[in-house]
């Protein structure tokens, strides 16, 4: 059976028209499961029992079970949830004080094998449905017991690698009538999936894109990020200009510091002269060691030298604040998990 939850709100009319209901129950139903989060259909005690049954036996609702929770020493939460099929992904809830922010999975595993991520080398099993995706939203709402602010499509998987069920994703968390989480804080990661980003420019969204893109030349890039040697920086750039063109939207471009690969001067001079006059903004992220990684995080010294030099030549940067890196759920540290006693794989 089919999950409910994978249905936006315009496809589950059009799901209820198959089973002989009115359009205008789907509505009911969306905020039975997105504002009111019910577990069940027989909690929706304002559709008939009919209707009920008919809903039962047409779709499922999909409840993760949370297999583990581990909560850092800064607030940050990390979950490892039951996708219901023998698999298990992670994801992570972390507090600021403009609201709490969860970083959601959209694959078990990912295909990029990027060097500086913990998800690289883990088997690439399946992508995600729209439904479970939200789903992870949802499963934190109901234990925290409060809502989600900001969604960041930044966990385990590369967004557009499943870009029909992300996007069916945004659609659903965005509805005013679900979860009704507005598309400026939504934000979405890519590698750098060329055709995806321009396919996602005439979307024309309000969400937020941010680009991993951390070097400065397609020897040192292809070497982090195997996907540089099918779309190169040119082409990457390319893409961020016919982003920018298309919606005026400033992008986020990820930038990860490792010591003595890409955090010297002579990189942050290449970054501005690759950024310059682009509508955008530049995060720094301190990199995350990661078993078995090739790289090691940069020096603070050096951190702060590249952010004040990006600065000072017209380059907007901040620093990435680190949150969960005690319970390995900082950026690139999360990893899909062993079902059976939830072993790394």
């Amino acid at each position: 059976m089919k999950n409910i939850k994978d249905y936006n709100l315009e496809e589950l009319k059009e799901q209820l028209v198959l089973l002989d209901e009115k359009k205008y129950r789907a509505e009911q139903i969306f905020k039975w499961i997105y504002v009111d989060k019910v577990k069940e259909f027989d909690e929706m005690t304002n559709l008939s029992l009919e209707l009920r049954e008919k809903l039962k036996e047409n779709f499922t609702m999909c409840n993760y079970k949370i297999l583990k929770k581990q909560e850092s020493s800064d607030g940050t939460k990390k979950y490892l949830f039951d996708v219901l099929d023998g698999n298990a992904i992670e994801t992570v809830l972390m507090e600021y004080h403009h609201g709490k922010t969860i970083c959601v999975s959209s694959q078990i595993g990912c295909k990029m094998g990027c060097e500086f991520c913990a998800s690289t080398g883990v088997k690439f099993v399946r992508s995600l449905t729209s439904g479970e995706i939200v789903e992870q939203i949802l499963a934190v709402e109901q234990d925290i017991q409060d809502n989600i602010s900001n969604v960041v499509f930044m966990g385990i998987g590369e967004p557009f690698d499943n870009y029909e069920n992300v996007m069916n994703a945004v659609r659903i968390i965005n509805n005013q009538k679900g979860l009704n989480i507005g598309a400026r804080h939504i934000s979405i990661s890519t590698s750098g999936l060329v055709p995806k980003i321009r396919e996602f420019a005439d979307e024309e969204l309000q969400c937020t894109l941010s680009i991993s893109l951390h070097a400065t030349n397609d020897d040192k890039r292809s070497k982090m990020m195997p996907v540089n040697r099918k779309y190169n920086i040119k082409e990457l750039m390319d893409a961020c200009d016919y982003y920018i063109s298309k919606t005026n939207k400033r992008i986020s471009f990820e930038y990860a510091l490792a010591k003595d690969n890409n955090d010297n001067l002579e990189d942050a001079k290449e970054l501005v002269k690759l950024l310059k006059g682009k509508l955008c903004h530049v995060n720094l992220i301190p990199i995350n060691k990661i078993d078995n990684g090739k790289f090691v995080k940069s020096t603070n010294e050096n951190i702060i030298k590249f952010r004040d030099y990006l600065n000072k030549n017209g380059i907007v940067a901040t620093i990435r604040r680190e949150l969960g890196s005690d319970i390995d759920a900082a950026c690139g540290q999360l990893r899909r998990k062993k079902l059976e006693n939830q072993e790394e794989e």
